[in-house]
């Protein structure tokens, strides 16, 4: 006999899902040819402390992603809870994304200035991961400043932690 199921993990059922786990919020950014090239990602995750790595994941329909990857350092910005109109900001087209947005450049990587934390990195590998291109990255320098809080995504929008 056979039985037929309708499919639960659908990419509906996913978004839903996963919108329960809360993520910080981070844009990503390098100058390439004399133009910041960047977008925000909520995909970062700590790799590895020894050697330090980091990941992050690209959507195969991103146009920024294939210029990006040719940059040789990248910035990670993590974004604490007053930047959200940064965010908001970033959400533009590519071509128009970092258009009023001041940048701290420093040997290529591009940091938005203010952040929670900086992480400068290099691509160390990509590989395909289902609609998506996965990344890690080698983490050459980083800083946290402790005062401030983070900015966060769940449940498909921004929040700010509260005590």
């Amino acid at each position: 006999m056979t039985q037929t199921t309708t499919p639960s993990v659908t990419p509906a059922a996913m978004r839903h899902t996963l919108a329960g786990f809360a993520t910080g919020l981070s844009v990503v950014a390098a100058e390439i040819e004399g133009q910041i090239v960047g977008m925000p990602a909520n995909s970062l995750a700590s790799v590895s402390l020894d050697p330090p790595l980091v990941s992050l994941a690209f959507a195969h329909t991103s146009t920024t992603w294939p210029v990006l990857r040719r940059a040789p350092r990248w910035g990670i910005s993590v974004l604490g809870e007053a930047q959200e109109q940064v965010l908001r900001d970033l959400r533009r087209p590519a071509a128009e994304r970092f258009g009023g947005i001041e940048m701290h450049i420093d040997d290529g990587a591009a940091f938005v200035p203010g952040a929670l934390a900086t992480i400068t990195v290099t691509l160390r590998t990509a590989m395909a991961a289902g609609d998506h291109t996965l990344v890690l990255l080698k983490v050459k320098d980083l800083h946290r400043d402790e005062t401030q809080r983070p900015l966060v995504f769940f449940g498909s929008t921004t929040h700010t932690l509260s005590h």
